[in-house]
């Protein structure tokens, strides 16, 4: 599955990413605001990161015009006709709008193809992953608070949800 915008390529996630993944989630501005803050090791991108996105749901993301890795997107199942929209775009690539092309380009794909609610979530603290979700039509919902096993810096001010209904 193919999905492209002006200058982004989206495609399912296959086994030969993992160097790609590894390049990612390796860096530390990429993981501030997830899970535990700290990059994640290449063993893990192979033991962990990898048999979850070749499930389904995450795109590998290419910029066209040089056919460079940047990161990638999800939209993934939550539920009857909910998806969770996520993206993780490599500090090089940072700045240049291709995290709301691509965010956009999946919220349009997910509603015509049946899904009723995006949904997405990030630390309070992450501004620009929330411009992001407002730039694509998503709505605050609310904050909550979480408990988390290792301390990420900006954690005590809570998680955020947003959210876009088909019948917006």
């Amino acid at each position: 599955m193919l999905l492209e915008t002006e200058r982004l390529a989206l495609r399912a996630f296959v086994e030969s990413d993992v160097d790609s993944s590894a390049w990612l989630l390796g860096e530390p501005r990429v993981m501030r605001y997830i899970e535990d803050g700290k990059p994640v090791s290449r063993a893990d991108v192979e033991r962990v990161v990898l048999p979850k996105v070749l499930a389904g749901g995450w795109w590998a993301a290419h910029e066209k015009a040089s056919g460079a890795f940047i990161g990638w997107f999800e939209l993934s199942a939550v539920s009857g006709g909910v998806a969770e929209l996520g993206y993780r775009l490599h500090p090089d690539f940072w700045g240049r709008g291709y995290a709301t092309e691509g965010a956009s380009a999946l919220v349009a794909w997910g509603f015509a193809t049946g899904l009723e609610r995006i949904v997405a979530y990030t630390m309070t603290v992450n501004t620009g992953s929330r411009r992001v979700m407002e730039k694509v039509g998503l709505k605050y919902v609310r904050t909550f608070h979480e408990e988390w096993p290792d301390y990420i810096e900006g954690a005590e001010h809570g998680d955020v949800e947003y959210a876009l209904d088909l019948n917006r």
